[in-house]
């Protein structure tokens, strides 16, 4: 079914949020004696990362300056996740404990925003038990950001902006990245999917596509930056669609095949894929490139077919096993990972087991396994869930053990191999640290700094998770 043209948010609207932004620049110094301090802490995935970006960008322009840590600053913003309740549960605890530094710092302002207060219930609860909280904006006001802003300062009242959208597009927001060398690139936002479990098409809104344009254009400021890696971030990338200005339509692998064929030294990532909308073309054009790092994020989340339909994941468990094969005969050397849901309402024993050999016969690099956890408003909170907790618990860590043989042997493999590594900060045991193509991390040992660039690094010892390893190229 073709999809309905984005909303994006008109050149008018932009203009008079970077109007709000300049009267800012002009109240804040005198109420501060200077440029006030902004703290931004971030829960949750890439996407909510990115966002930040795009937060800091606004504070930016708005004449913030930035501190280190919530008592050094004069604005904190916590920019929440919902996916999880552990997630939830872990932002509120944290929002708790700024309680005392408003309390103590007059001037001192707090605000909360992301995909937890997009719920209805959230934002209530916030608004009746956390008094001290002055801002709340939920995912489709970011935008908004510097206008909320000057109401909060020019009020003195607390500010709410969690009304929901089908989702919109805003282009030309200003940027600050936290790091020189890496980049998250999002091209497009929300989801159709409406995986029973997940509240995300409930608090990031309908599929919307960037247009390629736009896309291209801020990856080539990336690599014109210096960056070495750009992370491709969509709900689900796969579903990308979008029409260039002359009218012509494109999709996930057309995409990838342009942003592939940009100039440089860099590797392309991206996440998350969906396996229904996984196609030959897409692992044709990986196995192409010539800058797309050969791993592929692959979300199974059971390997029992009745689990994934009353998941409505769109694909079975042999077609998930058909497509990871292709995969691997196009790209002997893929590293595959992928999420997986322990507990699902209903699942039975011989279910999970089944998820068991389907592990066994991907092998994965790495997993990222999660006891199923409720959210309001979804399908599967409804549905019957008659196994407890602790034999949820008691599958998940015999699923965790699984892995980690798996990843001890496929990191056995790689000893003596020489890897090439982008070098991404200091070690906890050795001198340097970071990621190989297929995402291994692997600390190393080196005569120079080599932070922000690509090393050749052999490998001298090799555990679950992490690799040993010492520069070749120095």
């Amino acid at each position: 079914m073709e999809k309905a043209k984005p909303r994006v948010v008109p050149a008018a609207e932009l203009e008079k949020q970077r109007e709000f932004a300049a009267l800012l620049c002009e109240v804040l110094p005198e109420r501060f004696d200077g440029a006030p301090r902004a703290f931004v802490r971030t829960f949750g995935c890439q996407g909510n990362e990115a966002d930040s970006e795009r937060i800091r960008g606004q504070l930016e322009l708005c004449g913030f300056s930035f501190s280190k840590s919530p008592e050094e600053a004069d604005f904190v913003l916590y920019n929440t996740c919902a996916v999880r309740g552990h997630a939830e549960d872990r932002a509120l605890g944290n929002i708790g404990r700024l309680k005392q530094l408003r309390e103590n710092r007059e001037a001192m302002r707090i605000g909360i925003c992301g995909c937890m207060v997009q719920q209805e219930s959230v934002a209530q609860k916030l608004r009746e038990q956390y008094p001290f909280i002055d801002l709340v904006f939920g995912t489709h006001a970011v935008h908004r950001l510097p206008e909320l802003l000057y109401r909060l300062y020019t009020n003195e009242k607390r500010v709410y902006a969690v009304a929901n959208s089908p989702g919109l597009l805003a282009e030309g927001l200003p940027l600050r990245r936290e790091s020189g060398f890496k980049a998250w690139l999002p091209i497009m936002y929300g989801c159709d999917n409406f995986c029973t479990y997940c509240v995300v098409p409930l608090v990031r809104g309908r599929e919307r596509s960037r247009a390629p344009e736009a896309v291209l254009a801020e990856a080539r400021a990336i690599l014109d930056s210096g960056a070495k890696e750009i992370t491709l971030l969509g709900q689900n990338v796969n579903s990308y669609r979008a029409e260039s200005a002359d009218g012509s339509p494109w999709d996930f692998p057309r995409l990838l095949q342009a942003l592939d064929a940009l100039e440089g030294d860099y590797w392309l990532r991206f996440m998350t894929s969906h396996p229904k909308d996984c196609s030959p073309a897409l692992l044709k054009t990986m196995a192409n490139g010539r800058h797309i790092a050969r791993h592929l994020h692959l979300p199974l989340q059971s390997g029992d077919d009745r689990v994934l339909r009353e998941m409505h994941r769109g694909y079975t468990a042999a077609q998930y096993l058909s497509l990871a094969e292709q995969a691997r005969a196009l790209m002997p050397a893929l590293s595959m990972t992928s999420d997986i849901i322990v507990g699902f309402p209903g699942e039975t024993e011989e279910e999970f087991r089944k998820t068991l050999r389907l592990v066994e016969r991907v092998e994965y690099t790495s997993l990222f396994t999660f006891i199923y956890s409720p959210r309001e408003g979804t399908q599967a909170a409804r549905m019957d869930d008659p196994v407890s907790h602790a034999e949820k618990v008691r599958r998940f860590q015999e699923l965790t053990a699984l892995q980690e043989k798996i990843a001890a042997r496929r990191s056995a493999e790689l000893l003596e191999q020489t890897l090439r590594v982008l070098c991404e900060g200091a070690g906890k045991r050795l001198a340097f640290a970071g990621r190989s193509e297929s995402g291994k991390v692997i600390e190393f040992d080196a005569a120079a700094p080599r932070i922000g660039q690509f090393v050749r690094v052999k490998v001298t010892a090799a555990k679950n998770w992490l690799l040993d390893g010492a520069a070749v190229d120095d």
